[in-house]
């Protein structure tokens, strides 16, 4: 199976690169304009990248469980999605 883990690297290096746009982008348009709910959206997808990247790691490097990694990904995600939905709120305010 070591197709599935070419795969997996080659999906999270995707995501990582795709991730770390979204948050530069964010940022850059906060730094412009000013506005709260662009940064909170920058760093919620700057934590969902960082889930990817930590759980790429995480499995690759100390090899930690595929099922440990994915947990660790998903709580990632969960919590850069939850911010993501605030900065989506801060903007109707």
């Amino acid at each position: 199976m070591i197709w599935v883990e070419t795969a997996i690297i080659v999906v999270k290096t995707v995501i990582l690169l795709l991730g770390s746009g979204i948050t530069y982008i964010a940022f850059r348009a906060y730094r412009n304009t000013g506005a709260p709910a662009l940064r909170v959206l920058g760093t919620g997808f700057g934590v969902i990248t960082f889930g990817a990247l930590l759980a790429g790691i995480a499995h690759q490097i100390l090899s930690v469980s595929l099922q440990m990694g994915i947990l660790i990904n998903s709580v990632l995600v969960a919590i850069g999605l939850a911010i993501v939905f605030y900065s989506l709120y801060l903007e109707r305010s």
